[in-house]
């Protein structure tokens, strides 16, 4: 228990160290910990990393991620794990708030503050949607707004209207699942008999062929649905993804009103 609380102050110590050093560079805006306490100074919301306090295994190391902002007004999301030394700077999150040219500026700049860290640059990735989330998530409410915008109570509305179409697309995915768990194993067992039936009364047609036609049938059959399936799993990870999204801008909000009441 002892090695355990040395280790946690460790790492608290070198998380207030990296971000007094990052404040020189770039303002703090929002701090999101996961399994790390780190005081920053008094203004600056924070929260648990949603992203990994949802996962149920210990698989992830200790780490905190900050949104922070440029003297420029380019806003990036950096996450900070001491145990790997490593820097990663998100660019899905802030998707429109910098531009490449401002991203190359600041990931330099931390190549500059940081010599003995690894800066990795996280890029939004096609296959999980990242841009599709980002978008869904830019069409209700900007980060910009939510971590720096006056009116708290209009980006609150936003913020609430994203959190319902977040539901809405979460039914929607649960409606193309179970479309696929019900009607796949049933159809393929009926289009595999009608294949069966069908090629074999045309056997002396396809000769040797045919029993490479009805694989190939049953094979694309079986392919589409699941297809049908993956896609709706990634449906639902992404609609998941964008209600995290909204409730991690709630949590933004209720700190900066609890912070404004002090």
């Amino acid at each position: 228990m002892e090695t355990s609380t040395a280790a946690d102050t460790t790492k608290t110590v070198e998380g207030q160290r990296f971000f007094a050093t990052l404040s020189e560079i770039a303002t703090p805006l929002a701090l999101k910990l996961y399994r790390m306490r780190i005081e920053l100074p008094v203004g600056v919301p924070t929260l648990p990393c949603l992203d990994h306090e949802a996962m149920l295994h210990e698989g992830i190391a200790p780490h905190a991620a900050a949104y922070v902002q440029e003297p420029a007004g380019d806003l990036h999301e950096i996450v900070y794990i001491p145990d790997k030394r490593r820097i990663d700077v998100e660019t899905v999150s802030t998707v429109g708030e910098n531009s490449p040219e401002a991203r190359e500026r600041f990931v330099a700049a931390l190549h500059r503050a940081f010599p003995d860290h690894r800066i990795r640059v996280v890029r939004a990735s096609w296959m999980r949607g990242d841009r599709r989330v980002a978008s869904a998530c830019r069409a209700q409410v900007t980060l910009r707004d939510v971590l720096t915008g006056p009116d708290l109570d209009r980006t609150k509305v936003a913020v609430d209207r994203l959190q319902t179409i977040s539901s809405l697309m979460e039914k929607e995915s649960r409606v193309a699942s179970w479309g696929a768990r019900t009607v796949m194993t049933p159809l393929i067992a009926l289009i595999g008999f009608l294949t069966y039936q069908i090629i074999g009364s045309l056997g002396d047609e396809f000769g040797v062929w045919i029993n490479p036609v009805r694989y190939a049938i049953i094979g694309l059959v079986g392919g589409f649905f699941m297809y049908y399936g993956l896609k709706a799993v990634h449906l639902t990870e992404m609609a998941n993804r964008v209600w995290k999204r909204s409730a991690e801008y709630g949590l933004i909000l209720s700190e900066r009103r609890r912070l404004l009441k002090r």
